[in-house]
């Protein structure tokens, strides 16, 4: 089978490698689409530690190959995937806080992603699609899943205002996840013309450029922000602008992957007591998985979200000129999919 590698920042090339063959509890998914993350951007442009092997973690699929022991799972079962791989049987595990397992791997980092024709999987992390959602739409999943694990975890409540750092993939999730949850208006920051659009196609009810993020703050003194997403990430000062925005006992939910440790306003935090969390990826709450949740909003409004997101296609081999697209905003680019 084919899969990509990315050998030295910049540069991705498709190799052939051999298929993969599910063990006890696995399946074998024919990847159908794999989107390119904000954080595949960071170590394609050397900011961050090269995958290991194969990258991709926004994977759609169906399953092509169920191991011994899987019964919740068949061949031909369309699944979108959690983009990690935990131990299934430590107390984080046990308690559906899979995503703290000490043993986790990370898709498309540490163990072999989605840029491929075929990925290997603990069927656990393999959730089935609801009829009527194309693969384009499953892909988003994991983007959403993010979103939505960061909203639950920040305790987000009905009527409260929150605003979203950042309007790439994971901040438009934001507003969506964050309107779903109960949020009673959403502000936006963003840079692209393309990001301020979608944000308020998708929920948002004020959008302003990052050079007038003065206004949100001004505004907040006004109407104050219970929650503040930074999405951001890289090396951005952001943290500034979430601590000022933040109202007095309120909450800042970082998501964004810094790629350097960036200066924390510790003292406002310290005056304002301000709630200070970091949300990784999704896990378990209860009786129902983040990705549940999201695939339920995936079956209600994904045509909406793959409709004003995903913007451009390419098949695997052109998995070059898709990564520079992607990192080209300039082409009115917000997701980039690899699709098979």
């Amino acid at each position: 089978m084919r899969a990509a590698f990315c050998r030295a920042p910049g540069t991705l090339a498709v190799e052939d490698v051999p298929r993969p063959t599910p063990a006890a509890g696995e399946v074998v998914v024919r990847v159908r689409h794999c989107g390119i993350c904000g954080s595949d951007l960071h170590w394609y442009h050397g900011q961050m530690v090269l995958p290991v092997g194969c990258p991709g973690h926004e994977i759609s699929g169906e399953v092509a190959d169920a191991g011994a022991g899987v019964t919740s799972l068949k061949a031909g079962d369309a699944v979108a995937l959690e983009g990690i791989a935990s131990c299934g049987s430590c107390r984080y595990c046990l308690a559906g806080d899979y995503q703290r397992c000490p043993a986790v791997g990370v898709v498309g980092m540490t163990i072999p992603g989605g840029f491929a024709d075929y990925i290997k999987m603990p069927a656990r992390h393999c959730f089935r699609v609801p009829a009527g959602v194309d693969f384009a739409t499953a892909a988003l999943a994991e983007p959403l899943g993010v979103a939505v694990h960061a909203v639950r975890l920040a305790g987000l409540a009905i009527g409260e205002r929150v605003l979203v750092l950042g309007a790439g993939t994971i901040g438009l999730m934001a507003v969506v996840a964050a309107r779903a949850g109960g949020a009673g208006e959403v502000l936006v920051v963003a840079r692209r013309l393309q990001q301020r659009a979608a944000a308020l196609a998708l929920g948002a009810d004020r959008v302003v450029g990052d050079g007038e993020a003065g206004g949100v703050l001004g505004d907040a003194l006004e109407a104050p922000i219970d929650l503040v997403i930074e999405t951001v990430g890289g090396e951005a000062d952001t943290l500034d602008t979430a601590v000022a925005a933040a109202r007095p006992g309120g909450t800042i939910c970082l998501l964004g992957a810094f790629t350097r440790s960036p200066a924390f306003p510790a003292l406002f935090v310290l005056a304002k007591e301000l709630r200070v969390i970091g949300s990784f990826v999704y896990g378990r709450a209860g009786a129902r998985a983040d990705f549940d949740v999201v695939l339920d909003l995936l079956r209600r409004q994904g045509a909406e979200l793959a409709r004003r997101l995903v913007t451009h296609r390419f098949p695997l081999e052109s998995i070059a000129e898709a990564f520079r697209t992607a990192s080209d905003k300039t082409t009115g680019s917000i997701k980039v999919t690899i699709a098979a």
